[in-house]
């Protein structure tokens, strides 16, 4: 079970200056689990994501550590295999005793990981883009919901480049079919026809793109505009992007929005076929912040090479860790019902300006930004709109446009406001 820390922060910073604090005294350290795929086919997102939460806290322990302890990453390799996210999850928490996860990009791995931590009430922060449809109690959605990235560039499409058709190509997991479900219901609210939707999923690590770039410029044959929104994840964007580039298919063309491709995964590819194309973040490396600015000098400083990229789920697991430590830091202990409560309201600096609020549905407020991509694997930022408030329940399917999640007054994740009544707390749904 995640342990609590048993002193107040000013009780510890007098013993810490008295001298007369030990390791074993202070329940020291505390432990963070890290649970991001170092192996596998999502190691080209994940990896960064291991060496972001090293970094942070790497940085607090400089800073003094939390509650007068430093703070130990324990880091486990789920190797792209979803029902070890779940082990490695207990290994976490009833082996090595963490206060605290950050892990998983897949919405399959997070699956994975629900039972165990709201069986053990363990808390985990989770940063990437997502599908929505899910309020658990013990988790912190720090990535965008729906609302704050699938359905504005959609609407980004629609407005201002005139899509007419659409082909909504995904990885064949739960994000992608959930969010294109979303997608594909908001499409028909909007005017645009059935058979002008084109729907594929293809496997993790999908390679022969062939035939499914050639149906999607077939798609255009009578003239009509033809946009991709992509949640293909993972080393497949690889092939993907280089087939598109193959068959001579520019952004002027057919427009690809993408959720999960940023920064990291385009450092791998040669970009100069796919300058035009798009993605849908809340952050961006070129974000012109001195915040920005200066997470980028601290990241080439700690992993030692000036190349390196930054992207959106670092900057997600950067407010995220920040957040924990302040809420840590305001409950006086590392308690997860103490440190939960703490969370809601929560405020910290975004990277590309504004600040960043937890709500008590546990999912952040943040900007929405479209980039398109230079030759040289950034974005040109291109448009930016104000906070959004992450909606843990679609609005465009209707059994979930009655659905809210409230866990400080309601204290439940799916709430039923035409019922007035909860219908689970556990989010096995």
């Amino acid at each position: 079970m995640i342990k609590a820390m048993k002193f107040s922060t000013v009780a510890a910073l007098a013993m810490i200056s008295a001298g007369a604090v030990s390791a074993q005294s202070a329940d020291c350290p505390i432990k963070v689990g890290v649970l991001h795929s170092l192996s596998g086919t999502m190691a080209i997102s994940e990896t960064t994501l291991k060496d972001t939460m090293l970094m942070l806290i790497e940085k607090q322990n400089a800073a003094g550590g939390l509650l007068g302890c430093q703070l130990e990453a324990v880091v486990k390799d789920p190797a792209s295999d979803w029902p070890l996210f779940a082990e490695k999850a207990r290994e976490l928490i009833s082996n090595d005793e963490v206060d605290v996860i950050f892990g998983s990009w897949t919405s399959a791995s997070r699956k994975a990981v629900l039972p165990v931590i709201e069986e053990l009430n363990a808390l985990y922060f989770y940063p990437v883009q997502y599908e929505g449809e899910e309020s658990s109690k013990n988790v912190f959605y720090t990535g965008a919901a729906p609302n704050q990235q699938a359905i504005p560039a959609t609407d980004y499409f629609l407005d201002e480049l005139g899509v007419e058709k659409f082909a909504l190509l995904g990885t064949d997991y739960v994000y992608p079919r959930t969010t294109n479900r979303i997608l594909e219901a908001y499409l028909k609210d909007k005017g645009i026809a059935e058979e002008d939707i084109f729907i594929n999923y293809t496997p993790f690590g999908h390679s022969d793109w062939s035939t499914i770039v050639s149906d999607v410029v077939a798609l255009g044959a009578d003239g009509k505009q033809v946009g991709v929104i992509s949640t293909i994840n993972g080393d497949a964007n690889i092939g993907f992007y280089k087939e598109l580039a193959a068959q001579g298919v520019s952004a002027d063309d057919i427009p690809v929005v993408a959720f999960s491709v940023g920064e990291e995964e385009l450092s791998g590819l040669d970009t100069s076929n796919l300058v035009g194309h798009l993605a849908a973040w809340n952050y961006f490396m070129t974000a012109d912040t001195p915040e920005n600015a200066e997470f980028i000098k601290e990241w080439h400083a700690f992993i030692g090479d000036e190349a390196r990229v930054t992207n959106d789920p670092m900057e997600a697991h950067y407010i995220g860790f920040n957040m924990w430590v302040n809420a840590v830091t305001a409950a006086e202990t590392t308690d997860v019902d103490a440190v939960r409560e703490a969370m809601w309201g929560q405020e910290y600096p975004n990277l590309t300006g504004g600040t960043a609020v937890m709500g008590v549905n546990h999912h952040l407020s943040k900007p929405v930004l479209i980039g398109e991509i230079r030759a040289d694997g950034q974005f040109d930022i291109i448009s930016e709109t104000d906070p959004v408030p992450g909606d843990a329940w679609t609005d465009f399917l209707p059994d979930s446009a009655v659905l809210k999640s409230d866990w400080k007054d309601l204290e439940c994740g799916m709430y039923n406001t035409e019922t007035e009544s909860c219908v689970q707390i556990q989010s096995n749904y």
